[in-house]
């Protein structure tokens, strides 16, 4: 139901979509069936998913074709989350040789492949890595927005498990400092911004930043589960806060906004 409201959205608006990890639904149809959405946002940008430590458990690029196409997917995203994997409970922390992987599933698919944090930031050197390995686009999913290891906290029993996790409620790299650090290494690769972005304001931020696309999720889900009309008010106010943050600096075009625009303070 989330997902056909989103989709829906992301349909009137113009929007692209990325589904959460599919892994559920490899083998089992009834669980692939909550990610069909096409039929509700025929033309827009819709992203796959799959946990790149998946490739070290067994699946193939035979899964990754079959996960792409359950959704007629026009990219696939494999997401890193080696912290979340290591405080969770029989988390797979097996990450040995996982960069070879990849560089074959990017060689081995038909559609783009992205590779996205889940919320503590990608430097600029593993963006590096994972360029020169074929991957088309890197979402830095900075720190600053949901932080799994808080997540996987709450869901541990043992205090001990818990102390551990809450440690890390500070891990990673800030999403700002991603962009900057990523955009200087890599001047010319696609890069996604996300990982706390709440705003208009905010997405013209990271634009500024580097980012040619940015993400929300928590903000859209949290309305989403109320109704497609709250929804569809949330994409209008941040849509109007871009378009006037635009007017304050001066700037006519998305594609004008730049560094110039934005003064970092030390």
């Amino acid at each position: 139901e989330i997902n056909r409201i989103l989709a829906k959205a992301a349909q009137k608006y113009g929007l692209a979509m990325g589904v959460g990890s599919q892994r559920i639904g490899v083998g089992k149809p009834e669980g692939m069936n909550t990610f069909e959405i096409r039929k509700f946002a025929p033309d827009i940008t819709l992203f796959s998913n799959l946990g790149a430590i998946q490739l070290n458990n067994g699946f193939s690029t035979d899964e990754c074709k079959k996960t792409i196409d359950s959704i007629n997917a026009d990219a696939l995203i494999l997401h890193l989350n080696p912290l979340q994997e290591a405080l969770m409970k029989n988390g797979n922390t097996n990450y040995f040789g996982l960069l070879n992987k990849i560089e074959y599933t990017c060689k081995n698919l038909e559609v783009p492949v992205i590779v996205k944090e889940v919320g503590w930031g990608i430097s600029a050197q593993v963006a590096k890595n994972l360029f020169d390995a074929g991957v088309q686009a890197i979402d830095v999913a900075g720190a600053g927005g949901t932080s799994w290891s808080e997540v996987e906290k709450h869901r541990l029993n043992n205090p001990s498990g818990k102390r551990i996790a809450h440690g890390f409620r500070d891990w990673g790299i800030p999403t700002a400092e991603a962009l900057i650090e990523i955009r200087k290494e890599l001047p010319h690769i696609l890069l996604f911004s996300s990982g706390g972005i709440k705003t208009g304001l905010d997405v013209v931020k990271s634009i500024a930043l580097g980012a040619n696309m940015v993400g929300m999720a928590r903000k859209f889900l949290i309305v989403a589960m109320k109704s497609q009309n709250d929804l569809d008010e949330l994409i209008i106010e941040i849509a109007n806060q871009i378009k006037i943050t635009m007017f304050a600096i001066g700037v006519k075009e998305i594609g004008d906004i730049s560094s110039n625009h934005i003064k970092r303070i030390n």
